[in-house]
């Protein structure tokens, strides 16, 4: 299903779109994937929330859980649980990426690379400096000090 450090969901449209991950985060995924009896989920959704649709409300196949037959969690319901028990939010999760990535010097197409940003105004808009890379950026202004 997935490798170590990415993954490869497919997007709308039916095009992959990879993930990568940490090897932290990485660790966590067999955990994921362990079903009740001991096996692992080999496909399907990564994130499948706790119950079954209703035939009414039935999503496609590959949105369900073969072995356990519950859909994925969409971006709402998650958007809910993260700040219902983390009081954290996906948006917020996303921006301060971006900020941390920009502080750290990668540029910026890896940034718009890894937050999913297709325009570097939008992405730039979150890659705030902190005080230290400020600091850091006015070193390069100092006069060089004579060495004789």
């Amino acid at each position: 299903m997935f490798g170590p450090d990415c993954g490869d969901p497919w997007s709308e449209g039916g095009a992959i779109e990879w993930v990568y991950w940490d090897t932290g985060t990485a660790h966590l995924l067999p955990r994921l994937l362990r079903l009740p009896d001991g096996t692992s989920r080999t496909h399907g959704p990564l994130f499948p929330v706790e119950r079954r649709p209703v035939p009414a409300r039935r999503p496609p196949a590959a949105d369900l859980c073969p072995h356990t037959g519950r859909p994925r969690l969409g971006y709402d319901r998650a958007r809910v649980l993260l700040d219902q028990h983390a009081g954290l939010d996906l948006h917020h999760l996303r921006h301060s990426t971006a900020t941390h990535l920009g502080e750290a010097e990668v540029p910026l197409q890896l940034i718009m690379g890894k937050t999913h940003h297709k325009n570097p105004r939008t992405a730039l808009r979150y890659v705030k400096p902190g005080p230290e890379a400020i600091a850091k950026v006015t070193e390069h202004l100092a006069p060089r000090r004579r060495t004789h």
